[in-house]
């Protein structure tokens, strides 16, 4: 498993406000588990600054069949992914 610290914007479509589906890296993806609420974490979201987020953790997989683990939190700017893991 290798993990990827990366911040990049994203559209998420939610469904009764739980992830369902996403738009991030030019492709589109499913979420395929049950996403996990990240409430009250903090995160490094720049190096030497924490910052409490709102978010979520779930798996999601692409029109090819790839799956990764997404962190994501939403910011002032709109969603954000924080981590994934393939």
């Amino acid at each position: 498993m290798s993990a990827t610290e990366i911040e990049r914007d994203l559209t998420i479509w939610m469904v009764d406000d739980i992830p369902q589906r996403m738009f991030y890296a030019g492709r589109r993806w499913r979420i395929t588990d049950i996403p996990t609420r990240l409430r009250d974490s903090i995160w490094s979201a720049a190096p030497g600054r924490a910052v409490g987020l709102y978010g979520w953790r779930f798996q999601a997989t692409d029109e090819g069949g790839e799956s990764y683990v997404f962190d994501v939190f939403k910011a002032e700017t709109g969603w954000h992914v924080h981590h994934a893991w393939s």
